[in-house]
């Protein structure tokens, strides 16, 4: 894999020193300075970029009251997923400020939207890349809608098979992006580092011909170094302000001194150090295998992928619409792809806001029941 890609004067492919992004999440504790105060701390610190996530919990979820609203996950519990993102959110409104703040200090600053106001939003700002998260690597719709933009795309492909990526690339591509980059992720928060996997890059790179790195949940450093010693162009890691911050990610982020030593052990990284760190047992459970199968950490993790969701109460006859139907977490309804196939189709029966979408309720199809898989 040959191809380098330019990002605001930096360029990312095999041979060049890795892209180095510092990841804000929720780690700005509801709180406009203090998110200002990590870009800060982490130009100081050595990135090449900071990564924001642009969404409310309006644009991400529902305010539902079934039961697929209701979080199930051992960090999240007796939470709906609609309470967890109003706390976590990084509003609409803070973009500008933020983008503008990283112009000043010099370093870039992009966003990961999360569906298509979040993505006009950034347009407008005329992001220089766009991030597609993980759980919204199978969004269709969204990557379309970036992808068009024909800037630098990058997509996280954790708990993605090997069709999936497939099509999100085939989308992204069609739609007349041709940067394109994927980052090797295992969603479970933290990763275990036994559960790394880190000869998937190897094979992410072989299968796809793309440029390829990292995007580490695990809770330190030396998983990141090892990825840039099998070839990952781009590592994203967490980052907190202080040690103790009472953030949902406080477990797999570092503080701003622990990301500089995570700068300067990848930017140092060489084949010969990477060969020497072969020789260590810890190392090889780290590498485990190259795989496109789940892993075992991340099967929790798949009801906050999005889906097909009703938006408005339906009755029985009425045809599908934009203003009835939304793509929004959680998983439950049929996936994403199949939006512009239930547009203008027949409901069967009558739906309530918040029901996840089936064959099932539409009328005269010919098509299984999916149950959102």
């Amino acid at each position: 894999m040959n191809k380098v890609i330019n990002i605001s004067g930096y360029e990312i492919g095999m041979g060049r020193p890795p892209f180095m992004i510092a990841e804000i999440s929720c780690n700005h504790l509801g709180d406009l300075d203090r998110a200002k105060d990590i870009l800060r701390a982490v130009k100081d610190a050595g990135a090449d970029a900071v990564k924001l996530q642009t969404y409310t919990a309006d644009t991400l979820t529902m305010n539902g009251k079934q039961q697929h609203f209701q979080i199930d996950h051992p960090l999240w519990n007796n939470m709906s997923l609609h309470d967890l993102y109003k706390k976590a959110q990084t509003p609409f409104e803070w973009m500008k400020p933020l983008f503008d703040l990283g112009k000043e200090l010099g370093i870039t600053v992009f966003s990961a939207p999360f569906d298509l106001t979040a993505a006009d939003l950034l347009i407008e700002l005329d992001a220089p890349i766009f991030k597609i998260a993980s759980f919204e690597a199978v969004h269709i719709p969204l990557i379309k809608k970036v992808a068009a933009t024909g800037k630098p795309l990058i997509i996280s492909t954790g708990m993605a098979n090997e069709q999936e990526i497939e099509e999100a690339l085939n989308a992204a591509r069609n739609a007349g992006c041709d940067n394109i980059m994927l980052l090797h992720c295992i969603s479970s928060y933290p990763t275990p580092i036994e559960q790394a996997n880190l000869l998937t890059i190897e094979m992410l790179c072989e299968r796809f011909n793309v440029p390829v790195g990292l995007s580490d949940h695990t809770t330190d450093s030396l998983v990141a170094e090892l990825a840039v010693g099998l070839g990952a162009c781009i590592v994203e890691k967490h980052v907190m302000l202080e040690a103790g911050d009472d953030s949902f990610d406080k477990e797999f982020s570092l503080i701003p001194s622990e990301f500089a030593e995570l700068v300067q052990r990848c930017k140092a990284q060489t084949p010969e150090h990477f060969k020497k760190q072969l020789l260590d047992d810890n190392v090889q459970k780290i590498l485990g295998v190259g795989s496109f199968k789940m892993k075992d950490g991340e099967k929790n993790s798949t009801i906050f992928r999005p889906s097909i969701l009703v938006s408005s109460d339906i009755k029985a006859g009425d045809k599908f619409t934009e203003d009835n139907l939304i793509i929004r977490r959680p998983s439950a309804g049929l996936p994403p792809k199949y939006w512009d196939e239930l547009i203008g189709e027949t409901a069967s029966c009558n739906l309530k806001y918040g029901d996840a979408m089936d064959w099932n309720y539409v009328e005269n199809t010919n098509k299984t029941k999916i149950s959102g898989k």
